[in-house]
């Protein structure tokens, strides 16, 4: 077996009066992919943080080609090859792609920045992912997939030694995932040693050499892959058996509550009609880009649109999203870092903030605040160390589960839930998962957005799918199936016009 390059050995973090980290030990070896995985909160991304250089083991070693090491920066990691792409993108919004690709390590021609060969560089990088985007344009034009491409090809343009990806195809499709695999064994072939962290346990499965499982801040298990089902890898993640991912569908009532008739979005949607039955759980399908988001956020009064959309029979202004809150229509954005939460804010002032009327006018009630918040954390099961932290602080399972006690905060009765479950864990996802059956039990009514085919299939009853900006059908029942669903994402058998409705 080869030695190790990069190893932590008997490593222990605490924050303050606590422990994150109890005793890990984890190798890195060169060409081989070593995946590590756990719920949101056991302590991954502190672990990927030591081996990177951003954070210092509170106790234990860190051993780089044998001899301990401790690094005092980032930088000095990065100096020795050890290279981290992170979950959250860390690109500059207002430069361009080929400056963001070598921001720090500019490529330079006598005394003057040599544009040119960074911006053709960044071209070849950017060619080998598959990725059309011109290096030229500003990172803050170009779509979330996008940039994580460009993190990725910023990656490859250092000599890494050791390449560590923190959830790097949450926000990938299936095709640009494909890409990645295929420079992840490139890198493989090379003798670089890969950290691969996923909630995606085929993903595991499938790039993965060796697994290393953590629970709670202490390695319950590890070893070669083949020695691991997924549900061997979901099991020793959560602590308990999870036989019955999805609860029981709900198939809703008669009442129609939601009318969506020919709505277009400019560039995006043409001539969408839906429709939303009491008390059911409504799937929208489709590729990235296929127009789904922009569809529920002209609904929920987040875009202007043509066409109409009703509530009972009460027609919604279009572009107003006060007038759909007001009538019990909410919408959960698929991006909760940078649309759904104020990262440095606490728990209380997010979950209260778009009901601050209701918590005291002119002064906030902060008693009634705390009171909510309470709540939330109980209903939710929210997990936070402390209630007055910064909730960016939190995982992304428990900021997840605070964004969505914030939207059901004004007590909805539809709610558009856009990518449930991205980059969170399989244990939460099945306690997200319950609340969505229970949400419908009540009689509320759910639409549910996910490019996750397993939770389409799962959660809904019916599925409308979509294909460059147009509804191509509905499948319900039996017809809920990926075959199906797969063919009318590619614009294939779509059905006559009116089907959807």
């Amino acid at each position: 077996m080869t030695d190790p390059i990069l190893s932590l050995s008997d490593v222990h973090k605490s924050f303050g009066p606590i422990e994150v980290l109890h005793g890990v030990n984890f190798a890195l070896r060169p060409g081989e992919v070593h995946a590590l995985i756990g719920e949101n909160g056991a302590g991954k991304s502190t672990t990927m943080k030591i081996l990177a250089g951003y954070l210092s083991q509170t106790d234990g070693e860190v051993i780089f080609e044998g001899n301990p090491i401790r690094f005092d920066h980032s930088d000095e990691a990065e100096d020795l090859g050890i290279i981290m792409i992170h979950q959250e993108f860390n690109l500059a919004e207002h430069l361009a792609v080929d400056q963001n690709i070598f921001l720090g390590r500019e490529l330079k021609k006598g005394w003057r920045l040599d544009h040119g060969e960074m911006r053709r560089r960044s071209a070849e990088l950017l060619q080998r992912l598959d990725c059309r985007v011109d290096p030229a344009t500003q990172v803050n034009r170009i779509s979330v997939p996008d940039k994580q491409m460009v993190e990725i090809a910023k990656a490859l343009s250092r000599d890494a030694r050791v390449l560590i990806m923190d959830e790097p195809t949450a926000v990938l499709t299936e095709r640009e995932t494909e890409v990645l695999f295929e420079q992840i064994e490139r890198l493989r072939e090379q003798g670089v040693a890969i950290l691969y962290t996923s909630h995606k346990l085929s993903e595991v499965k499938r790039i993965a050499d060796r697994v290393t499982v953590l629970r709670d801040g202490t390695m319950v298990r590890s070893g070669m892959v083949e020695e691991f089902s997924e549900h061997d890898m979901a099991t020793a993640m959560v602590g308990r058996e999870l036989s019955d991912l999805f609860p029981p569908k709900a198939e809703g009532g008669a009442e129609t509550v939601l009318e969506v008739r020919n709505v277009s979005v400019p560039g995006m949607v043409e001539n969408a009609s839906l429709n939303l039955h009491r008390g059911e759980v409504l799937g929208i399908g489709g590729l990235v880009g296929s127009g789904r988001t922009e569809l529920a956020e002209a609904i929920a009064g987040l875009r202007p649109r043509d066409g109409e959309v009703t509530v009972k029979g009460t027609a919604l202004p279009p572009g107003d999203i006060s007038a759909a809150v007001k009538a019990g229509l909410v919408y959960l954005t698929e991006d909760r870092k940078g649309a759904g939460l104020l990262l440095e804010k606490t728990l209380r002032e997010n979950l209260t903030l778009p009901l601050l009327s209701e918590f005291g006018n002119p002064l906030i009630n902060r008693r009634k605040e705390e009171a909510a918040l309470s709540k939330a954390i109980e209903d939710f099961a929210i997990r936070a160390p402390d209630r007055g932290m910064a909730v960016g602080d939190l995982s992304g399972g428990n900021q997840q589960k605070l964004l969505l006690a914030k939207t059901l905060l004004s007590n909805p009765e539809i709610v558009i839930i856009d990518e449930p479950t991205r980059g969170i864990d399989i244990g939460t996802k099945q306690q997200i998962y319950q609340l969505i059956a229970d949400l419908a039990a009540e009689g509320r009514s759910i639409i549910v957005i996910s490019s996750e085919m397993p939770e389409l299939i799962g959660l809904a009853d019916r599925v409308v799918v979509m294909h460059s900006g147009e509804i191509t059908g509905e499948v319900s029942g039996a017809d809920v199936n990926e075959q199906r669903i797969v063919k009318l994402a590619m614009g294939m058998d779509a059905e006559p016009e009116g089907t959807a409705a």
